[in-house]
C-alpha cells in the first residue's frame, strides 16, 4: 500500500461524512502531476489544484511546497514516489492548505514561515465576534487574512534567511511579506542558478496574484510598500526561474520581477489619496466659511453652518431655518458633551428650537456615533438612503470596514427612520431637499443636496477631500475594497454623478469646504478612468473585480449566532462581474456537529447580476466544539476550483464575549 493511501485511509477514519462529500466533489483528484522542465530540472513537478503544488523528489521520498488540496496524492506512486518527508508553506491562505489534513504527520514534518505560525496554530483568533477598528491584521475590523478553517500545528518555522538541507538540496527562506503578512518564498540553488519558489508575491505578465490580500491598511499603501520592498529582496537574488502559486511558472524571473517593481511604484502614486491627508491645513480644507459669535461654528451661507475649521477630522454641518427647526448632516468623532454645547449654543447664537433630523451620509460608524444620544435626549429622526440602512441598523451582519459596532462603545447599530429611495426627494422647511445613491468611497453611500441661500450645495460624505483651487489635487478619499467599492459602480459612477449635478459647493464630510468645483470634479473623474486602468494592468484575470473584490461570495448575516437556537439561516450571495453567463459551484464548508442544507450551492448566472441562495444551518452541540469558528466557501467557478477564498464565522455560545 503506497504511503498516499495510508495517509488517505487514516483521514477518512478521522474525516465527517460532510467533509469527506465535499472532498469528493472539490478536491480534483484527476489531474496529473506535470513537469516543470523534464531536460533541466528533472527532479521538479507541479499539481495545478487551488494552488501549484511544487514536488521536488529525491529518489522514493518528495519535498512539497504548499500543499492545496493535496489533490497529487493517488499519483505519486506513478512517479515512484511512497512518502512525503517534507511540506512547506509560503503562506497561510486557505488555498494553500485546504487538504492539509491529508498529510501523513507520522512522515511529514509541517514548516511554514515564523512570522505566521499563529495563522496556522490560531485561526479563529483572527475573526472577532466585536471587531474593533485597531484589530490586528484588518482594515477597521475587517480581517484580511485568510487563514484555515481548522489549527495547523506546525513542526518547525523558518525565520527570514534561514537555510536548510534535504536530500542534497538547499533551500533558503526569504521573508516576502506583501501577498499575506508573514509570507516567505523559497529559494533553491542549482548548477549555480537560483529558482525561487515565489507563493502569491506576483504572477506571470508582472501581475499581482489578487488585490484583496495586499490591502493592509485605509488607502495608505502599507501592502503595497511591502511588495515593493520584498520585490527588491527577490531581485538582489536574481533568479532566474519563479515558481508561483497561481498561473505558470516564470522565466526571466529577475526581469519580471523589475518591470513588476515599476508598475506598482505608477500604482502606488495613483492609489494614495488624492490630497495630503495628515498634512492639510485647516484653511486648506476650509478656507470658505466664516467665524460666527459662537467660536465653535462657522457660517458656510446664511443658513447653513459647520464645525470651526481647526476641528478638522470631526463631522458636524447643520442647516438652521427661518422657523428654528434645525437638519444635521453627519455627527461623530467628538465627545458627548460637546455636542451638547454646540446645540445649547446654537440655541443661544443661531436661534435653533429644534432638530428634526439627522442625514448619514453612509454606513462609517464615525458618522452616526451621536446618533443614539440625538435619538434619545433631542427626539431627533434619522435619515439615509435605503441600501444604507441595515448597515447601520444591523452592523455585524456584514464584514465591512469601519462599521459603527467597531468603535468599541457598544453601539450597535441605530434604528433609521426614513430609508430613502435614490431620487427621492423631501420638503423641509420650504427647502426642496434631495437624496441621491452616490457611491465611490464606498457601493453604501449617498449624496444630500438642495438649493440653498443662491448655492447648489451638494454633501458628499467621504467621497473627495481638497483644497479645490489646488489643481495639483483630484480629492480622491482612500481605495478600500473591503468598504464594497468596485469602480465601475463606485468612484466611476459617482464622480460622474458629481460632475453632472454641478453644485456650487461641495460639503465633504470632516470639515471641508469645497467652493467652485468644477476643476476638482472633472479630475476626480479622470482619476476614477485611471486606477481602473491601472488595477486592469495589474491583475490577470479579464474581469479584474474577482481579484480586487473580498465579498464576490458572501453571506448574510456574517456572524451566525448558535448561542440561543438550534437552527440558524444565512443568505449566500454570488456575483457574476462578466459581460456573459458564468457557472458557479460553492461549497460550504461545515466542521462536525454543524450541518448546512444544501452543502453545495449549484448554478449560473446571467451576466453582471446577482444569485442570492438561503441555507439552513443546524447544530448539533453533542458534536459541534464549542466557542467561535470558521465556515468558509469552497469556490469553482467556470469550471475553476479557486478554492477556500471566502468564509463567515458562527459561534457556538456568548461564553468569553469572543474578541470584545
Amino acid at each position: 500500500m503506497g504511503n498516499e493511501e495510508i495517509s488517505l485511509n487514516r483521514f477518512i477514519q478521522a474525516t465527517s461524512r460532510a467533509t469527506l462529500l465535499f472532498l469528493s466533489t472539490s478536491i480534483g483528484w484527476g489531474k496529473e502531476i506535470k513537469p516543470v522542465d523534464p531536460d533541466g530540472l528533472p527532479f521538479l513537478f507541479v499539481h495545478e489544484n487551488t494552488c501549484n503544488s511544487y514536488l521536488i523528489r529525491s529518489g522514493d521520498a518528495c519535498l512539497i511546497i504548499d500543499w492545496g488540496t493535496g489533490g497529487f496524492l493517488p499519483h505519486l506512486n506513478g512517479l515512484g514516489i511512497k512518502k512525503v518527508e517534507r511540506v512547506l508553506f509560503t503562506h497561510h491562505h486557505r488555498e494553500q492548505l485546504q487538504g492539509a489534513g491529508l498529510i501523513d504527520r507520522s512522515s511529514a514534518k509541517v514548516w511554514a514561515p515564523a512570522k505566521e505560525r499563529d495563522f496556522f496554530e490560531k485561526p479563529a483568533s483572527f475573526r472577532k465576534w466585536w471587531p474593533k477598528l485597531g484589530d490586528k491584521f484588518s482594515v477597521y475590523g475587517a480581517s484580511y487574512l485568510r487563514p484555515p478553517a481548522y489549527p495547523i500545528v506546525l513542526d518547525r518555522v523558518l525565520e527570514d534567511g534561514e537555510s536548510f538541507d534535504w536530500k542534497g538540496f538547499r533551500f533558503t527562506g526569504l521573508s516576502t511579506p506583501g501577498h499575506s503578512p508573514g509570507h516567505m518564498a523559497y529559494l533553491l540553488e542549482r548548477d549555480g542558478k537560483t529558482i525561487a519558489f515565489t507563493g502569491g508575491h506576483f504572477h506571470d505578465g508582472a501581475k499581482l496574484s489578487t488585490w484583496f490580500d495586499s490591502e493592509w491598511d485605509y488607502g495608505f499603501g502599507k501592502g503595497i510598500d511591502a511588495l515593493l520592498e520584498s520585490t527588491d529582496k527577490l531581485i538582489t537574488r536574481k533568479p532566474v526561474l519563479a515558481l508561483p502559486s497561481h498561473g505558470p511558472p516564470i522565466d526571466r524571473a529577475t526581469r519580471q520581477l523589475e518591470t513588476f517593481k515599476k508598475k506598482l511604484t505608477v500604482f502606488r502614486a495613483s492609489y494614495v489619496r488624492g490630497y495630503p491627508v495628515h498634512k492639510m491645513k485647516p484653511e486648506e480644507a476650509d478656507g470658505y466659511s466664516k467665524p460666527t459669535k459662537f467660536p465653535l461654528m462657522n457660517r458656510v451661507t446664511t443658513h447653513l453652518y459647520k464645525l470651526n475649521p481647526k476641528t478638522l477630522g470631526k463631522n458636524f454641518s447643520i442647516i438652521i431655518s427661518d422657523n428654528g427647526r434645525g437638519l444635521i448632516l453627519d455627527s461623530g468623532l467628538f465627545p458627548e458633551l460637546l455636542l451638547h454645547r454646540l446645540i445649547q449654543g446654537m440655541k443661544e447664537h443661531f436661534g435653533l428650537k429644534r432638530i428634526d433630523a439627522l442625514w448619514i451620509s453612509h454606513m462609517h460608524g464615525d458618522h452616526f456615533l451621536h446618533a443614539r444620544i440625538l435619538k434619545e435626549k433631542y427626539g431627533v429622526k434619522t435619515w439615509t438612503l435605503d441600501r444604507i440602512a441595515d448597515k447601520c441598523e444591523n452592523p455585524r451582519r456584514y464584514d465591512y470596514a469601519a462599521l459603527v459596532s467597531a468603535y468599541g462603545d457598544g453601539f450597535d447599530g441605530v434604528s433609521i427612520d426614513k430609508p430613502f429611495k435614490t431620487g427621492e426627494s423631501v420638503e423641509w422647511e420650504g427647502y426642496k431637499i434631495q437624496v441621491d445613491w452616490m457611491p465611490g468611497q464606498t457601493e453604501f453611500g449617498c449624496c444630500l443636496w438642495l438649493e440653498i441661500d443662491g448655492k447648489k450645495i451638494a454633501f458628499t460624505g467621504d467621497n473627495l477631500f481638497a483644497d479645490s483651487s489646488n489643481p495639483e489635487q483630484n480629492g480622491h478619499e482612500a481605495v478600500v475594497a473591503r468598504n464594497s467599492s468596485i469602480f465601475e459602480e463606485g468612484y466611476l459612477l459617482g464622480s460622474r454623478y458629481l460632475k453632472e449635478l454641478a453644485p456650487d459647493i461641495v460639503m465633504g464630510a470632516h470639515s471641508y469646504v469645497m467652493p467652485e468645483p468644477v476643476g476638482l470634479l472633472h479630475r476626480y473623474h479622470e482619476w476614477s478612468k485611471e486606477i481602473i486602468r491601472l488595477y486592469k494592468g495589474l491583475l490577470p484575470e479579464t474581469d479584474y473585480e474577482y481579484l480586487y473584490d473580498p465579498y464576490w461570495v458572501s453571506a448574510y448575516p456574517y456572524r451566525v449566532d448558535f448561542s440561543q437556537k438550534e437552527t440558524q439561516s444565512v443568505e449566500v450571495t454570488v456575483r457574476n462581474f462578466r459581460s456573459n453567463e458564468q457557472s458557479h459551484e460553492i461549497t460550504l464548508v461545515t466542521p462536525a456537529g454543524i450541518t448546512a442544507d444544501p452543502p453545495v450551492l449549484r448554478g449560473k448566472i446571467p451576466a453582471e447580476q446577482r444569485a442570492t441562495y438561503r441555507v439552513n444551518l443546524r447544530i448539533d452541540r453533542t458534536k459541534a466544539k464549542e466557542g467561535l469558528g470558521l465556515i468558509p466557501f469552497d469556490v469553482t467557478l467556470d469550471g475553476k476550483h479557486k478554492g477556500q477564498w471566502f468564509d463567515f464565522i458562527y459561534r457556538t455560545n456568548a461564553g468569553g464575549d469572543e474578541g470584545r
